[in-house]
């Protein structure tokens, strides 16, 4: 049965009227998450943020977020860049140890919108960032801490926490959450996709690859251009292992 306790320090902090940010990318975790929260905290003292990734997030993910927190503040945020920019520029793709995409298409313009929400309304600076990050999805993740606070974000008038709320649920009860909650998780799950991040993320499996050439041809083929232009694998190779390019690897011919 999922866990809908928290530690006492997300408790006080709910107390001291904090403000949660509940970082939604329109995927099952960020869903379970949100659910779990609203039974937690005062919707009042809920922020949801998603942050838009145009020309590889999925579709519908922003239609996702509005639809089962239409009674929350919902925002929308946009880098001032683009993956295929990013990725130009650099001349190669981010990688699990160096993950410039989630740092620069995500965490900084979050982090930037909610500085601005803190100013524009008065508020006293009390933060908790809250992240669907689960133990079970990898030993990084389960490395991972549940609540901590944030240094880094904690200057100029800010006491900035992270939180993960439901580090230790299974993929299972996830699932169960949501559909006892009455909502339904993101189309593409339903078409074969295990994890919905980017269409194409630096850490898909092979599957999760191979699903999304299918269903996203344009893009694969976008991304697969990409790579021979740069001479640089999306997929950075195991210990060992030589690089292959993302055609190897799913073993469809982009089109």
């Amino acid at each position: 049965m999922a866990d809908y306790t928290a530690p006492k320090e997300i408790t006080d902090l709910i107390n001291r009227g904090a403000l949660f940010i509940v970082n939604h990318s329109g995927g099952k975790d960020s869903q379970a998450m949100t659910i779990k929260l609203r039974r937690l905290v005062p919707a009042s003292q809920l922020l949801v943020i998603h942050a838009d990734l145009p020309g590889v997030d999925w579709d519908g993910c922003w239609d996702l977020v509005t639809d089962t927190c239409a009674d929350l503040d919902c925002r929308m945020v946009v880098a001032g860049k683009t993956f295929f920019d990013m990725v130009e520029r650099r001349g190669m793709f981010p990688s699990p140890k160096y993950r410039q995409c989630t740092s620069d298409l995500k965490r900084d313009p979050i982090t930037k919108a909610v500085r601005h929400h803190i100013k524009d309304n008065d508020l006293d600076g009390l933060i908790v960032n809250c992240m669907g990050l689960r133990a079970e999805e990898s030993p990084g993740r389960a490395k991972g801490k549940v609540f901590a606070f944030n240094k880094r974000n904690s200057k100029a008038g800010r006491e900035w926490y992270d939180y993960s709320p439901i580090h230790n649920w299974t993929e299972e009860e996830v699932y169960a959450e949501i559909l006892d909650h009455g909502e339904a998780v993101h189309w593409a799950y339903h078409m074969g996709m295990e994890r919905l991040s980017c269409q194409f993320c630096i850490m898909a499996s092979v599957k999760d690859l191979q699903v999304a050439a299918v269903l996203a041809p344009e893009n694969y083929k976008k991304i697969v251009d990409l790579e021979k232009k740069i001479n640089y694998t999306m997929i950075m190779p195991k210990k060992n292992q030589e690089p292959k390019f993302l055609e190897e690897i799913t073993g469809i011919k982009a089109v």
